[in-house]
């Protein structure tokens, strides 16, 4: 299948598309944008065709399939069009900035047939099974508790994570990554029990926050993330005998070789996790839901998910 990028994001130049190039479902049709100066280093060191503007590479009948690495407000507008161009959609996440654009786009790709992918890789990277893995052999005793958190210094003030018109704020960013782990481990009937959102004078989003979710057995996530904050990246399993915590949990990079520290009693072991490539996971995930009408069905209900609890901590649900 052939498959454009609408816009030079640098997560489509310096991830995407060297993920894409281990994909044998896949081949890189160009990118568009609507300064066509931007898409030459595209072009130099991927091929590809440089569309000028969006429009032109969604009216490329060839394409069967566009990747969305725009900013967050502009996920719904142009992932909207792209399905209307009968284009199966992957979209960088969030997958839109509410749970109705979400539920709208879903709703429009069941009605052509076509997949939508929400790119949350970590999910993809063999060190989540790994880690779990350790959790349920017993070592640790009955899981008592999760704890997540991801957060990182301040960006530039032009980065439009801290612009509210583009779709900011460190909830769809960093926090959504927290949001989709803590949904994963608790299963479907996690719902939020807690949340608060933090803003300061100097940015019209939020910077910081923090949420706690709760399954119908019991088990409670608690959730923290920030994009002003020193750098975490953590997943901790608190159990009864013991606990296993990892320190790249969402953002290993290919070939990148993961650690996890167990501590049992007064005794901690340093714990190898494999490497991986998290990206050409999730592409490979986005390929099945195109040939699979069950695994597409899959999608749409994860993705939904995401969207209702993401406004559950907005005080939304």
């Amino acid at each position: 299948m052939k498959i454009g990028i609408l816009g030079t994001s640098e997560i489509a130049f310096r991830r995407f598309l060297p993920a894409l190039s281990k994909s044998e479902d896949f081949t890189y049709a160009g990118v568009a944008s609507r300064t066509p100066e931007k898409g030459k280093p595209f072009r130099e060191q991927f091929s590809g065709e440089v569309y000028d503007g969006y429009e032109a590479l969604l009216a490329d009948k060839s394409i069967e399939a566009v990747y969305v690495p725009l900013p967050p407000a502009l996920h719904y507008e142009w992932g909207k069009k792209a399905l209307q161009a009968g284009k199966h959609l992957f979209l960088e996440k969030p997958s839109t900035t509410s749970g109705k654009d979400t539920k709208a786009l879903l709703e429009l790709a069941a009605e052509k047939g076509l997949a939508v992918h929400e790119n949350y890789m970590f999910q993809y990277h063999a060190q989540m099974k790994a880690v779990t893995d350790i959790a349920e052999s017993g070592r640790i005793g009955q899981v008592r508790l999760y704890r997540l958190a991801f957060g990182f210094p301040k960006r530039g003030a032009n980065d439009f994570r801290y612009d509210k018109v583009l779709g900011g704020g460190a909830l769809l960013d960093c926090g959504g990554y927290t949001l989709k782990l803590a949904g994963l481990l608790l299963g479907d009937t996690a719902k939020v029990v807690y949340s608060h959102l933090n803003y300061t004078d100097e940015f019209s989003v939020d910077l910081y926050g923090s949420a706690a979710l709760v399954n119908e057995a019991g088990v409670t996530t608690q959730v923290s993330f920030g994009m002003d904050n020193s750098y975490k990246c953590e997943l901790e399993i608190w159990g009864s005998r013991g606990c296993v915590t990892t320190g790249r949990i969402f953002t290993a990079s290919a070939g990148f070789e993961p650690t996890a520290e167990v501590k049992v009693g007064n005794e901690t072991e340093t714990v190898a996790l494999p490497a991986d490539d998290a990206f050409a996971g999730s592409i490979a995930r986005f390929a099945e839901c195109i040939r699979d009408e069950g695994a597409r069905g899959e999608n749409y209900r994860a993705i939904l998910r995401q969207a209702e609890l993401v406004d559950a901590v907005r005080g939304e649900a």
